[in-house]
């Protein structure tokens, strides 16, 4: 099937369109909906974060509920995330000058206001990534590795990571890269990130998957943010597992194990989360709750004047 179309339409007028792909698979683990070439090698970004936070448990990472939603978050920087950053590195015995993710400010509007109000500056503490990598630190010391080059695709903790990607995608990774946040990126298929959802919602109580999974669908907000529209689709479909990643990526799963994977072709963000309402849709996930989110407001002056929407049928 071609690609998805999405169209920004301004006043009545269609002004630009972005094109996305789209895999979804049913309960019963076969694809109910593909839309453009799912099956060749993709960039999932921080949508793989759960798979990241599952190797870290299974390598006696100590965390549970918000923390280990922490661990698998692309945060917003506000207080209650960057405290809980805190106590993940104190737990470990660490502060936050041993965190290697780049400086910036926070991802939400009002904390990034606080930040500068206050003269504050750029922070690693601060950065969306800063959960995930203090949970890397405290997994090493659970361990004895080394946290200076925690980072390192040769490490133990991302060689973990790699093995436990490969594990639940099905697929050999086929090509590591750099992420935004400087830890290695795996690249693997839409499909195989479809898989790997399906996976760690159908997985067993109380193993590491489902501790993961369960953490994450427990305290949406700690792994994005309360304003966020991850937040927002797990609030709104309970057992439903969500988790965006950069360059507008987006992978889900529900407990009765349908899943899919989104990628907005040219990386723009405001398409993903109507395709991804689409793409729930497709599964035959109640959306009713997210009506809202079917569509993004498109404003001129202040006021809507448009929509960014998938094209209709």
């Amino acid at each position: 099937m071609s690609e998805m179309v999405v169209e920004v339409v301004r006043s009545g007028f269609v002004e630009s369109v972005h094109r996305a792909r789209v895999h979804v698979i049913g309960a019963d683990g076969d694809p109910v909906l593909v839309c453009g070439d799912t099956s060749s090698l993709a960039s999932p970004r921080s949508s793989m974060k759960p798979l990241q936070a599952l190797a870290m448990v299974r390598a006696g990472l100590p965390l549970e509920n918000e923390l280990l939603a922490l661990a698998a978050a692309s945060h917003s920087g506000e207080p209650f995330h960057i405290d809980g950053v805190r106590k993940i590195l104190a737990g470990a015995g660490l502060d936050e000058t041993f965190l290697r993710c780049p400086e910036d400010l926070p991802l939400d509007e009002e904390a990034r206001r606080q930040v500068l109000r206050e003269h504050g500056a750029p922070g690693r503490i601060l950065m969306n990534c800063s959960g995930k990598h203090a949970a890397m630190l405290a997994t090493c010391v659970v361990n004895g590795w080394p946290t200076d080059d925690y980072r390192h695709p040769g490490h133990p903790l991302q060689r973990a990571i790699r093995a436990t990607v490969e594990e639940f995608t099905g697929e050999r990774v086929a090509a590591t890269g750099v992420d935004g946040c400087g830890a290695p990126l795996f690249f693997v298929s839409m499909a195989g990130v479809a898989r790997a959802f399906r996976a760690l919602t159908l997985a067993p109580a109380g193993s590491p998957e489902r501790r993961v999974a369960d953490a994450m669908r427990a305290h949406p907000e700690w792994t994005s943010g309360t304003t966020r529209a991850e937040n927002l689709l797990m609030r709104a479909v309970p057992g439903l597992l969500v988790k965006s990643g950069a360059e507008a990526f987006d992978a889900f799963a529900d407990a009765e194990g349908r899943a899919g994977a989104v990628k907005i072709v040219d990386g723009g963000s405001r398409a993903r989360v109507p395709v991804t309402v689409a793409a729930l849709r497709a599964a035959g996930i109640d959306a009713t709750e997210l009506a809202g989110l079917a569509t993004s407001p498109l404003f001129g002056g202040g006021a809507p004047v448009g929509e960014v929407r998938v094209r209709p049928a």
